[in-house]
């Protein structure tokens, strides 16, 4: 598992485990309700009808099987990750602070300048400031308001930017600069520079 599902696991893991939750107290409900009281009526002349066997055991796998996709979908579905756009030699991108980041995965060039536009949304105590370690940055977000943050990334590598608690993060992914190596020249130039290079020194002999 990479650095980013890890960080979308973690923070996604806490849903799952409510809905699971929720969808058992459900179930349980349920149960309860089609099931008849222990105590019968003195007057009664009729036993309790039990449900088939087959419909319990068919109610406990449905509820487990919807357990299951719900925890699958939750561990194993990725976020997608989004590239910045370079306006005047800055690479920028928007990022909207609603309980996390979206997006929370970003991919930038190494050696170029960065800016992140932080858009907070959420009121809540725990966004209201965001860090950048490994580029030494902490900045306080206010609401309902664009705050900037700006470094440069010299190598490649993985980056996390996180909340004030460290419960909601976000990953920069620092990729190296695809430009280098565009401007070597092709072999064939240095073979047909190596043959000029003969002919001319065949003609100062022949002169």
């Amino acid at each position: 598992m990479s650095l980013g599902e890890l960080i979308v696991f973690r923070k996604k893991y806490i849903w799952s485990s409510l809905v699971s939750l929720g969808l058992l107290l459900g179930l349980a409900q349920i149960a309860t309700a089609e099931s008849p009281g222990t105590e019968s009526e003195p007057t009664s002349q009729f036993s309790r009808i039990e449900q088939p066997l087959s419909r319990k055991i068919g109610v406990t796998l449905g509820g487990l099987a919807l357990i299951g996709v719900e925890i699958w979908w939750f561990i194993f579905s990725k976020t997608k990750a989004q590239s910045a756009q370079t306006h005047q030699g800055v690479q920028e991108l928007d990022i909207t602070v609603d309980g996390g980041y979206m997006p929370d995965r970003i991919v930038v060039q190494a050696g170029q300048p960065v800016r992140l536009n932080f858009f907070r949304q959420d009121p809540s105590s725990c966004l209201e400031k965001v860090l950048l370690p490994d580029f030494h940055k902490a900045v306080d977000l206010l609401v309902n308001q664009t705050t900037s943050v700006e470094f440069t990334p010299e190598k490649p590598g993985i980056y996390t930017f996180h909340c004030g608690m460290n419960m909601f993060r976000g990953v920069v992914e620092v990729r190296a600069d695809g430009r280098v190596g565009r401007n070597r020249e092709p072999p064939q130039s240095i073979s047909s520079s190596k043959g000029h290079k003969q002919e001319h020194s065949e003609v100062k002999l022949l002169s």
